[in-house]
């Protein structure tokens, strides 16, 4: 069945503008007198990473307080939300997490030793993403029919890297094979860099991945750009084809955002997500992060709230399809 993500930026509930208006206006009550950990549950140098040190840096200023970014790998990013789950609510122990880790995890691994729902505070979603399916420039294809052809041939043959499993290059990877018919074997490494570092040595045929953890090596001539998860082209590379337009219904979305430990007082979410509103509403901030490929938001805390839940449903019929699950 067909994945539609379209729209997901409308699809945000919206506050009345008036709450909306008197909540922008709050003076801030929580100030921070230490500096602030920014958890990530990947490998330095992944989308994950990336965007937490754009925003860490983007928010420094504005809380008075260093943000220090703290990898901790692990279980498709559980290892690093566990800790978060654990941590003191005080707003001093934050993660960036995304469809994996806060939606998609949840049905993914049977026995998860917390809830990505009940044991988190969200605080504001940061950006909405997409995946460039790339090839190594030794793959004979160009397209996206080159690829299904020559995957079909060799039935599990072409070897696609990902994040890990319950990741988006994992998740994008499995409805592509789903609406296809093509079957890949899939290569789970511990983030996004490691599968990007590995396709350009060759180690693997492919991968579906975000478009910041490959653009580099893409404008370097060292990875081969065959197709887009998003229904139009990105602007970045307007002369990459959608995967929708040899495929028709596919689309594919994954977003990152910032998440406390539940229980994290009002005030103290309130600030940080005013925060980080407010830096990804930044030109220069937004700038950057278009040019790497992403659609900034920068939502309220409640408008996050609301988006997570629905993902939630979303990412569990994801995971049907993709035929994944963790003991």
């Amino acid at each position: 069945m067909p994945i539609r993500r379209r729209g997901l930026l409308a699809a945000l509930p919206l506050l009345p503008a008036a709450a909306q208006a008197q909540a922008q206006a709050a003076p801030p009550t929580w100030t921070p007198d230490r500096p602030i950990r920014l958890l990530v549950g990947f490998a330095a140098g992944g989308s994950t990473d990336t965007t937490a040190r754009i925003i860490g840096q983007a928010i420094t200023a504005g809380l008075g307080q260093n943000v220090i970014i703290e990898n901790r790998t692990g279980a498709g990013g559980n290892v690093a939300s566990e800790h978060v789950a654990r941590s003191p609510a005080d707003g001093y122990t934050l993660m960036v997490g995304g469809m994996g880790t806060h939606a998609a995890n949840q049905a993914l691994y049977r026995d998860l030793p917390f809830h990505v729902v009940r044991d988190f505070a969200p605080v504001s979603l940061i950006a909405l993403s997409h995946v460039l399916l790339v090839v190594h420039p030794s793959v004979p294809v160009r397209t996206v029919p080159e690829l299904i052809a020559l995957a079909k041939e060799r039935p599990g043959g072409l070897n696609a890297g990902t994040g890990g499993g319950g990741t988006s290059q994992h998740f994008a990877a499995s409805v592509f094979e789903h609406l296809t018919g093509v079957k890949f074997t899939m290569v789970h490494y511990r983030g996004g860099a490691p599968a990007a570092a590995d396709l350009v040595s060759g180690r693997v045929e492919l991968v579906f991945a975000p478009t910041v953890e490959v653009l580099e090596q893409v404008r370097a001539g060292k990875l081969r750009p065959i197709a887009t998860s998003r229904q139009g082209r990105l602007p970045v590379l307007p002369e990459v084809p959608a995967i929708a337009e040899s495929v028709p219904g596919y689309e594919f979305l994954s977003w990152l955002g910032v998440f406390a430990p539940a229980g994290t007082p009002a005030p103290v979410v309130a600030r940080l997500s005013r925060e980080i509103a407010a830096a990804v509403r930044r030109p220069e901030i937004s700038e950057r992060m278009e040019a790497l490929g992403y659609e900034p938001v920068g939502s309220t805390a409640e408008e996050f709230a609301a988006f997570q839940v629905a993902e939630v449903a979303k990412a569990a019929e994801i995971v049907r399809i993709s035929g994944a699950a963790v003991n």
